[in-house]
């Protein structure tokens, strides 16, 4: 059986690390289908939860495969469980704090952008790629983005595919603080 994260429930807080065993923190469906469950599970015991990943990967997205794949009523169904998981991280009981390292792209900004707090590591790299790639996010990034850092530079980001750095992502608003050691920095705001 794969797995795709792994939670430390230790303290006031909770953590809950994407993982994968190419290291990029893809969202493919089992594990949209999987992280929903755990989120429906933590919000239960309403304690701040910490989501990271990697050194190199926050995540960069759903599994393009997996997309390409897809055809009208099943790339629908997979909007609907990318936006339902993004929602319920939004809707949590608790705050949720996003500890971004090395890129954080497509799906996964939209996982960053679903949270309440985005703390980003001075190497973390941010971007909506689909644009590129003949794709738009389903999973609610047009609506989160704008709101945060205004309509044009989400239009910048969403239209001209553009990638970010840490620096200019606390410039713009998209994360509320750059440190370090982005989950040390979430516990201790906790």
């Amino acid at each position: 059986m794969q797995t795709f994260f792994k939670i430390d429930s230790t303290g006031d807080v909770k953590v809950l690390s994407l993982q994968s065993a190419d290291t990029t923190n893809r969202l493919t469906r089992s594990c949209v289908e999987a992280l929903s469950e755990a989120v429906s599970e933590l919000a239960r015991d309403p304690r701040p939860l910490i989501i990271t990943g990697n050194v190199h990967f926050f995540s960069v997205g759903a599994d393009l495969g997996e997309v390409a794949a897809l055809a009208g009523p099943s790339a629908h169904e997979f909007s609907k469980l990318g936006q339902g998981l993004m929602n319920a991280i939004e809707r949590f009981p608790a705050p949720v704090y996003a500890a971004i390292h090395g890129y954080c792209m497509g799906g996964g900004l939209d996982l960053a952008l679903a949270c309440h707090v985005r703390i980003a590591s001075p190497n973390a790299i941010f971007g909506h790629r689909g644009a590129a790639l003949g794709l738009i996010t389903g999973w609610g990034g047009t609506q989160r983005l704008p709101r945060l850092v205004g309509k044009g530079r989400a239009l910048e980001m969403l239209v001209g595919a553009e990638k970010i750095h840490a620096s200019e992502a606390l410039r713009i608003g998209l994360v509320d603080a750059v440190a370090e050691d982005p989950v040390a920095s979430a516990r201790g705001i906790v």
